[in-house]
């Protein structure tokens, strides 16, 4: 844990809105089996403080997952805030960078009309990164860093309570 804090101690606490407070979030969501059991996690912290989530679902996707821990995250912030997202799933961050935005152009469409898998989730996510300055960034997951790691193991830990909940 004490990696863990020296991280958090260590964040710039300069803001883009001198009013917003800054907060950086860690991300993770995952299944055994996909579909199957499934967890997510989020670390959120500012300045000194954190604060750590996660749930699960009995009969999930990744993808779900990955999305619900965002939306949990974002969920958590009792006011506007200039928000640092970091996340391990190249289908969020390009989700939300790339093809999000095309999706509202066409009506919340993908390209020939087809369906957005998992639109409850973008749309509330959209609803949510509104209220906020956003940035989301990707980093390579399983690779050393502490907060991913956390994240990964609380992801886990959801996982192995819903199985235990379904037994």
């Amino acid at each position: 844990m004490s990696k863990l804090r020296s991280l958090f101690e260590n964040q710039p606490k300069e803001t883009k809105d001198k009013h917003l407070a800054k907060v950086v979030i860690h991300t993770d969501g995952g299944c055994l089996g996909n579909p199957g059991p499934g967890g997510w996690a989020a670390i959120l912290q500012s300045g000194s403080h954190h604060k750590e989530l996660m749930g699960g679902e009995k009969h999930t996707t990744n993808n779900r997952m990955e999305l619900t821990a965002a939306i949990e995250a974002l969920k958590a912030l009792k006011k506007p805030c200039d928000v640092v997202l970091w996340t391990d799933s190249t289908y969020l961050q390009q989700g939300v960078m790339e093809w999000m935005p095309k999706w509202k152009r066409n009506g919340w469409a993908r390209k020939g009309k087809k369906e957005v898998k998992n639109l409850d989730l973008w749309q509330t996510l959209d609803e949510l990164v509104s209220k906020h300055t956003v940035e989301f960034h990707w980093l390579k997951g399983h690779n050393g860093h502490p907060l991913n790691e956390r994240c990964d193991e609380l992801t886990q830990d959801a996982i192995r309570e819903i199985q235990r909940k379904t037994t």
